[in-house]
């Protein structure tokens, strides 16, 4: 296969390539959402036991966070193209089987594989938008948009679950995907270029594969256990404690290895390293929130999971607005102060919902929170993934992509655990609604201080004025190779920044 960078496509043939790998990526956030609903049908059916539902959830956002790195990876080694199109037909197999579940260990293997097939989709799909953009405006602008995507995904599976579920049964949210992922791969050969990473050195890191591999799903799984183990018990200090020594041995065998599934220079590339720590603490802030404010809607307010996901329309069109006004911004003000206000907002959010009361209602207490809220992390996502991915080198898109994938949803799993372990050490489980509420409080005020220091990291460590030199992201290219805008020099990534 060829090595050479793919010259980016132009006009209208590059936004269909964009709408084709957003649909991919909108599969992927609506089906971590959209089951929500329908689980208290599927324990029904099939018979799940108290403690088996969560792993109906859990078993898609373990192998989701934990494989998003490798995914990333094998798009730059073994082609983007190929790669994309086989974590999409492994996505409507598994999806298929997921609604032909005769009983819960067969949904809960499909749910396994469903999650490492959205592992591979989604950082493929956002390296393919990098091989077909250029550094600048025109991508700023496609990220702004993948931004959007993101966040009307994240909130229409609760507006889409109840209406699929009460029509076609819990079968109907994993169908959904079926004819969708069938029309992704019809024209995927026809609207994406393949690529490879020049200048990458053809061999794969098993050892360190499987090290990475290893270490982000016992974190994740330690994290997300914390809540209900206890940050001090066994099951939550041995995976974290596995999990920081297989990292350490991967920071041994990437220094060593000829071809590094991570090289470890990448993170000296300052605004990567920064709009990596910025998405870590949107995805704290920003789920963990959402949790504890669907407790506060349920449990207190007493709103059903469908009115609930009404109830953050509002949030999920600001989150769009925000996002696309950030990639216009961005070009003009810098990424610092755009991702410093958008943190700054959903801090200013979060603090907001830190007023609400057992008396409370929709409308005033979480409207505007939510306006707020939606408008934040639109812009913050938008600007942070735009630091963490502007200047990389194209042979090395996929994992800038998988880098930044993974830091929001280690954040995600991270945020939820902390403030539900804040919430629960305010108001033990069982208390009533004036206990509950003080602990959904002292949530929020926790979640208002993450991003706050989310804004801190991106004034200090964004480069508004200097741009990631694509040369610290990676090995020199391969001679004769060209720059992702088909120029000669480093210097392409000084637009957008």
């Amino acid at each position: 296969m060829s090595t050479r960078p793919v010259t980016p496509a132009r006009g209208l043939r590059c936004w269909l390539a964009l709408v084709l790998l957003g649909t991919a990526f909108f599969m992927v956030i609506l089906d971590g959402t959209i089951v929500y609903v329908a689980l208290p049908q599927i324990a029904a059916d099939l018979g799940l036991p108290a403690g088996g539902v969560q792993w109906v959830m859990g078993a898609y956002l373990l192998c989701f966070g934990g494989l998003l790195l490798l995914g990333g990876r094998c798009a730059d080694l073994l082609g983007r193209r190929r790669v994309f199109m086989a974590g999409v037909g492994l996505f409507v197999c598994s999806s298929l089987l997921c609604g032909l579940a005769w009983s819960p260990a067969a949904l809960i293997g499909a749910r396994v594989v469903q999650g490492v097939s959205a592992a591979i989709m989604a950082p493929t799909a956002l390296s393919i938008v990098m091989t077909v953009f250029p550094d600048g405006p025109e991508r700023n602008r496609a990220l702004g948009i993948w931004g959007g995507i993101g966040g009307v995904g994240a909130t229409a599976g609760l507006l889409l679950g109840g209406p699929v579920t009460a029509v076609f049964g819990w079968q109907g949210v994993f169908f959904v995907n079926v004819p969708v992922g069938l029309a992704v791969l019809a024209f995927s050969r026809q609207l994406l270029p393949e690529s490879t990473g020049a200048g990458c050195p053809r061999c794969f890191d098993i050892a360190g594969a499987a090290a990475v591999t290893t270490a982000l799903v016992l974190l994740i799984y330690g994290i997300s256990g914390a809540p209900t183990a206890g940050w001090a018990g066994i099951q939550t200090i041995a995976p974290l404690g596995a999990s920081a020594v297989l990292f350490g041995l991967f920071g041994l065998i990437e220094a060593r290895s000829r071809g590094p599934l991570v090289p470890l220079r990448i993170f000296r590339a300052r605004a990567l390293a920064g709009g990596n720590l910025v998405l870590l603490t949107a995805g704290m802030s920003v789920d963990g929130a959402l949790l504890i404010l669907t407790l506060y809607a349920q449990q207190v307010l007493g709103y059903s999971a469908v009115q609930f996901g009404l109830m953050t329309a509002v949030m999920t069109v600001t989150s769009a607005a925000g996002a696309y006004t950030a990639q216009a911004v961005v070009t003009r003000a810098g990424v610092s102060r755009v991702g410093a206000a958008g943190m700054t907002l959903a801090g200013t959010a979060c603090l907001l919902l830190t007023q609400v009361s057992v008396t409370g209602s929709y409308w005033p207490e979480l409207f505007f929170a939510l306006l707020v809220f939606g408008a934040g992390l639109g812009s913050a996502f938008a600007a942070s993934q735009i630091a963490a991915l502007t200047g990389a080198a194209e042979r090395e898109s996929g994992l800038a992509a998988g880098l930044a994938d993974s830091s929001f949803n280690i954040g995600s799993a991270l945020g939820i655990a902390i403030l539900s372990t804040v919430a629960v050490a305010r108001a033990a489980p069982g208390a009533g609604p004036p206990a509950m509420t003080e602990g959904f409080q002292a949530a929020f005020a926790a979640a208002a201080g993450i991003a706050l220091l989310g804004a801190l990291l991106a004034l200090l460590l964004f480069q508004p004025k200097a741009p990631v030199a694509s040369t610290t992201a990676g090995p020199p290219p391969a001679p004769g190779a060209q720059p992702l805008d088909g120029r000669r020099g480093s210097n392409a990534g000084t637009r957008g920044q």
